[in-house]
């Protein structure tokens, strides 16, 4: 088994990445917007070039229809109108089917980018999803992929078409009069170059925002799951300051990305006027011959000079909003690198069955060597077994013990023994950095998750419930559980008359994270529905130290009925467990340091067990 590299969730990596290399690989996972893109490229090369038709019809207009003839044309100039008019209502209706196409690609493509972040999340092992915040965890596929939505679906279209109708309009421009153009592509060239100076400061600033919102909202969410704490040590006021800081946080960094974002509004609408004025006054210098200059395209008509002006506006509005739509284009790529950062995260306890790969969305090859779990009795041998965190010392440390099919074992030991690791590394939840766990008689790391997960379940100690009815807790055990088959699954467990005692029945609502009801029947329903999977194997972490003595007589009796006829680990808080475990294994600092029955161990008299039993003796005496 391979060591456990570094578990920290990506994002720094690509951090640093070109924009353009991020947008490439955040298109590569999602195809879905590239699906008929050359026909909504044509859609916004119409859209787009109807745009001329204003300039084109004002300068026919005034120069053949007013100006001309010795009386105004008004037949012509009706015409010449109302055919401007059928071309500008085509390209609009381009427009809006091209909008409506791009918004449906765009949701399409970023609800598979969800999903895949969505599930290497749960791919990833439990201490890789410990370092960083739920909530912030949690940004990462919904606030910053909706950064990227809000670009992709309006945006990036739009660089495009902005980019086209730049190009068009200088086009335009140099047919009507080459020099002039040029005029004008010298009055915004120093602000270009100024702008793309700045638009690298507002990447770099974004990618700060997101860092913040991530934060932010992490902060929210941890307060709001740790409120019943909050409130009992009485430190409101200071979850309060903490998340007005987070707030601030995100305040002062989107303040930050305003000052160069302002600077480059600024520059635009500097250019835009600047340049109209050089072009109404060259122009008309130019139309009067007063410069002297003698160039083909050098004189215009008068007509000429307002299609001119109506020219420039359309040539300084793709900069403008291509100063606006780069803007968001910065916060999507920092939010796009953040999703990557999650995808990018190898899954360091990987599936031999084959699971979805994030970055191509196929199902990888299952392993050559992957074997599903015997059919019967399982028996676990560990050999050598050994654990360390990633940024920390070793904490397991050559763990070797064999485990008969069916049999009780209780793991004990103070806390920080190590005991909940050992339980993580039976079921898989963490792999260990050397030695080997095998299950009848195939390495853990062989076995596929769906032929573990079905034989082999831990209940942990915490009893997590779903935010639904009692009924829809026991259905994650066994899906297609019937109501009577439920019930059947708590009179086995001797908890048909609790059930029935609750307010609906097995329809009660539990609230979130079960909070509805208390911990003793939280722990209840968990253990009913580890019971309605039917496993083979059961590694349980106690939970009766904190629930009232009768809520502990029903734990005490499901823990039995959900024990009988499997093999049970159970890290046994009170020593009890213990006494009817058929062996114990007793941990200190990371080490077995004993390993036998009750009876024989607390005969030990210098032995760690043998001193836990007589506290715990001597404690319930006094009681």
């Amino acid at each position: 088994m391979s060591a456990p590299t570094s578990s920290r969730l990506g994002g720094e990596t690509t951090a640093d990445e070109g924009a353009i290399r991020t947008i490439r690989r955040g298109l590569a996972l999602t195809p879905e917007l590239l699906q008929g893109l050359w026909f909504t490229l044509l859609l916004a090369v119409i859209a787009t070039a109807g745009k001329v038709v204003v300039p084109i019809a004002v300068q026919t207009i005034l120069d053949r229809g007013i100006i001309a003839p010795d009386t105004p044309d008004i037949g012509f100039v009706a015409s010449a109108a109302g055919l401007a008019a059928l071309v500008l209502l085509a390209t609009a209706s381009c427009n809006v089917l091209m909008n409506r196409r791009l918004f449906r690609l765009a949701e399409t493509a970023l609800a598979t980018l969800r999903t895949r972040a969505f599930r290497h999340i749960h791919d990833l092992s439990l201490l890789t999803q410990g370092t960083e915040q739920r909530g912030a965890l949690v940004s990462r596929v919904t606030s910053d992929v909706d950064t990227v939505s809000q670009f992709m679906s309006f945006g990036g279209i739009m660089l495009v078409v902005m980019s086209f109708q730049l190009l068009l309009a200088t086009v335009v421009m140099a047919l009507y009069s080459w020099p002039l153009a040029l005029v004008v592509w010298l009055c915004y060239l120093p602000i270009l170059a100024l702008m793309g100076a700045l638009q690298k400061r507002i990447r770099a600033r974004y990618q700060q925002v997101r860092t913040r919102v991530g934060a932010m909202l992490g902060t929210v969410s941890e307060s709001l799951v740790g409120s019943a704490t909050v409130r009992a040590y009485g430190t409101e006021e200071r979850t309060r300051r903490q998340q007005v800081q987070r707030i601030r946080d995100v305040r002062n960094a989107q303040f930050a990305v305003l000052r160069p974002q302002s600077a480059s509004f600024f520059l635009s609408e500097t250019a835009d006027g600047f340049a109209t004025a050089v072009v109404v006054v060259v122009g008309v210098l130019l139309g009067t011959g007063a410069l002297g200059i003698d160039l083909p395209g050098a004189d215009l008509t008068a007509g000429g000079v307002i299609a001119f002006v109506f020219l420039v506006s359309l040539f300084s509005q793709p900069v403008r909003m291509g100063i606006e739509m780069l803007s968001e284009a910065q916060n999507a790529v920092a939010g796009w690198r953040r999703v990557l950062g999650v995808l990018d995260t190898p899954a360091d306890v990987a599936d031999p069955g084959g699971a979805m790969d994030p970055l191509t969305g196929r199902r990888t090859a299952p392993h050559p060597e992957a074997t599903a779990l015997p059919e019967g009795l399982l028996d676990i041998a560990v050999r050598e077994l050994r654990y360390r965190y990633p940024t920390g010392p070793e904490v397991l440390h050559g763990i070797s013990v064999t485990i008969p099919a069916r049999s009780t074992v209780a793991i004990v030991g103070e806390t920080g023994s190590g005991k909940t690791t050992f339980a993580k590394l039976l079921t898989r939840m963490m792999d260990p950095a050397s030695g080997s766990i095998e299950i009848g008689g195939v390495p853990l790391d062989r076995v596929p998750y769906a032929s573990l997960r079905s034989r082999v379940i831990m209940v942990p100690q915490e009893g997590f419930l779903f935010d639904t009815t009692v009924a829809g807790n026991l259905r994650y055990g066994r899906p297609d559980a019937t109501e009577e088959q439920m019930r059947q699954a708590l009179a086995e467990l001797g908890l048909a008359t609790w059930a029935e005692e609750l307010p609906e029945g097995l329809d009660t609502p539990v609230g979130q994270r079960g909070e509805s009801l208390s911990a003793g029947e939280r722990q209840l329903v968990a253990l009913a529905r580890a019971y309605l999977a039917d496993p083979d194997v059961i590694v349980l972490d106690e939970a009766t130290s904190a629930v009232d003595p009768a809520a502990d007589v029903r734990l005490q009796q499901a823990i039995d009925g959900l024990a009988r006829g499997r093999t049970t680990i159970t890290i046994a808080h009170r020593l009890s467990t213990a006494e009817r475990a058929d062996q114990i294994l007793v941990l200190d600092h990371g080490h077995l340091v004993e390993h036998g029955t009750h009876a024989e161990l607390v005969q030990l008299d210098d032995g760690i067990y043998a001193g836990l039993h007589r506290s715990w003796v001597a404690h319930r005496a006094q009681r």
